[in-house]
């Protein structure tokens, strides 16, 4: 019996990773050590880690990590020592033969430096892409740099984790297992899902929002004020909004988000969504508007478009759904005005999903058993590139 640790400290990530740890469950091999943490134990963030409970994960540690008084940098360094801290102490008293790290958030570094310094194997997920508008695009190479195997979702990003410097045979291109999550939920029914959210769904008007700071750039607030400036003017459609992450500014953006619902009827805030209210939701909807990497990876499964504004997903791979544009007003008006026009609606209907065929956990899970039952050390070569720049 080996022991996997998996670490979620967000919303989002735990959705991804849902399908993992069911499969990881089924495994008589492996033994499942969850760690939960960031805002999964924060009641200001809809603490979702009822929902990792409610699905059947009842046995799992909680590390806090979360300084949620500050909304600056200096939370997010905090927060990383807390993690770090917290996390080697755990680890010398239940220490896993190997771990699963998926993504690019600050937490995940922090865990990541702690798995590191232990000697740990780490197995990254979703390493090799590109997000130039935010500080995740340097954690997530960083985090690659730690990792001993790599589970990419497409050719590109498996070919940009071996110019990092990884060995290719310890690189494997599964899919996203957003693909295995989405196949894999009963979707709610439209009552259902009206009950639970106190809504009245018209296929031909809901709009999900979710948008989240720019890291990089200190016009966060800007790019929200001029994002609702849009919403205001199209009225006649309903917009579900959902909370922005933990990071700096991310309080400020919910407080203004909370205070634009209360003043504009066709609006609703929601705290967490959950994994299947929100698949469900995105099933009922027309659109989708904001920053999130949802937006690119999920939504377009769902054959509808997304309207990704500003830089923080600035150079992501995305299919033909995916309308970019600038944060100014009057580009995200002509963003909003093409997401509606039955030409473009039409090519969203036959665009063909890019990222896997929906076995990416199986495969994640089979390679590590057999990495496993070898033997692996942390130790690793710099695997050299042969080309001419």
């Amino acid at each position: 019996m080996k022991n996997i640790c998996v670490i979620t400290a967000t919303r989002a990530e735990y959705g991804l990773l849902y399908p993992l740890l069911k499969e990881i469950e089924e495994m008589k091999y492996l033994n499942l050590q969850l760690v939960v943490s960031g805002t999964h134990l924060k009641i200001e963030y809809g603490l979702t880690k009822e929902e990792i409970i409610s699905d059947g994960f009842a046995e799992f540690d909680e590390i806090e990590s979360l300084e949620t008084q500050a909304n600056d940098n200096r939370a997010i360094s905090e927060t990383m020592a807390n993690v770090i801290f917290k996390f080697a102490s755990y680890l010398t008293q239940k220490r896993p033969d190997i771990a699963v790290i998926l993504g690019d958030r600050y937490e995940m570094m922090a865990f990541t430096i702690a798995l590191m310094n232990e000697r740990i194997p780490i197995a990254h997920l979703n390493g090799g892409e590109v997000t130039s508008g935010i500080l995740d695009e340097m954690y997530r190479h960083c985090i690659t740099k730690m990792s001993t195997l790599h589970f990419v979702n497409c050719e590109v990003h498996r070919k940009r984790v071996i110019q990092l410097g990884e060995l290719p045979e310890r690189v494997f291109n599964v899919g996203d297992i957003c693909v295995d999550n989405i196949l894999n939920t009963k979707i709610l029914s439209s009552s259902e899902l009206e009950k639970d959210l106190d809504i009245k769904i018209q296929q031909a008007s809901l709009v999900v929002v979710t948008f989240h700071p720019v890291t990089m750039e200190n016009n966060s607030m800007e790019q929200l004020e001029n994002m609702l400036s849009v919403i205001k003017e199209h009225n006649s459609y309903t917009y579900i909004f959902t909370k922005a992450n933990s990071d700096s500014e991310g309080q400020n953006i919910n407080r203004r988000i909370e205070e634009f619902v209360h003043n504009n009827l066709n609006c609703k805030f929601i705290d967490s969504l959950g994994r299947v209210k929100y698949l469900s939701l995105l099933n009922y909807a027309i659109l989708v508007m904001g920053n999130s990497s949802s937006g690119i990876y999920e939504v377009p499964f769902f054959h509808i478009p997304t309207i990704n504004i500003g830089n923080r997903q600035k150079d992501r791979l995305h299919g033909e759904t995916v309308i970019d544009c600038g944060s100014e007003i009057d580009e995200i008006e002509h963003a909003f005005q093409k997401s509606i026009s039955k030409e473009f609606t039409d090519k969203c209907k036959k665009e063909e999903n890019i990222f896997g065929d929906g076995h990416a956990a199986q495969k994640i899970v089979t390679i590590i058993c057999k990495v496993l039952e070898k033997g692996i050390s942390p130790e690793k070569s710099f695997y050299d590139v042969d080309f001419s720049v």
